[in-house]
């Protein structure tokens, strides 16, 4: 049994989508899902299960939240150990910087060509980011809400995506391996 990481887009923001957290937990577990937990009330849980495809996880949570709540959050799913190595991939670890000003775009697919120049034109002073595979890095010295190229990203990259910044991945992460991998 595999544990993972699964991370709803848009729920319980600016008081659309509201899902209570117990409730989801409650979902996962007649999915079949083991162990369940949440972080926080943005959508971020932890499970086990026998399942080893991530689009089928996916699936049958958003299917699960659209038939009780009436709407069908993207959900990204996630081997817990795939989520730990997209903290550790992390390329602004070395400067001391605050783990709330960086934050890890999680990709519903790869990104076959990037426009750098349009990304570079939207960053303020001070931001940085980087491409990893299917993980987008952005550091906001600023913060999040004030980043033009946060707000156009998901333009720019043509991608379904969702984000966290890093103290959360941390969390959910120290989560999932209270359930052991």
């Amino acid at each position: 049994m595999k544990t993972w990481v699964a991370l709803l887009r848009g729920v319980n923001v600016g008081g659309r989508n509201s899902l209570p957290m117990k409730r989801l937990r409650e979902i996962l577990a007649e999915l079949g899902f083991e162990d369940a937990a949440t972080y926080i009330q943005s959508g971020n849980c932890v499970f086990r299960s026998e399942i080893d495809n991530a689009g089928r996880i996916g699936a049958h949570i958003a299917k699960a939240v659209e038939a009780e709540f009436g709407f069908r959050p993207s959900v990204f799913a996630l081997p817990l150990a795939e989520f730990e190595q997209a903290i550790a991939g992390n390329p602004f670890a070395n400067g001391g910087v605050d783990p709330k000003y960086v934050h890890l775009f999680f990709l519903a697919g790869p990104v076959s060509s990037p426009d750098k120049t349009a990304m570079q034109a939207l960053a303020a002073p001070g931001d940085e980011f980087a491409l990893a595979g299917k993980v987008f890095y952005l550091l906001t010295p600023a913060g999040i809400g004030r980043s033009k190229l946060a707000e156009k990203l998901e333009k720019i990259l043509a991608v379904d995506m969702t984000a966290r910044n890093l103290r959360s991945a941390i969390k959910i992460a120290e989560l999932g391996r209270s359930l052991g991998y």
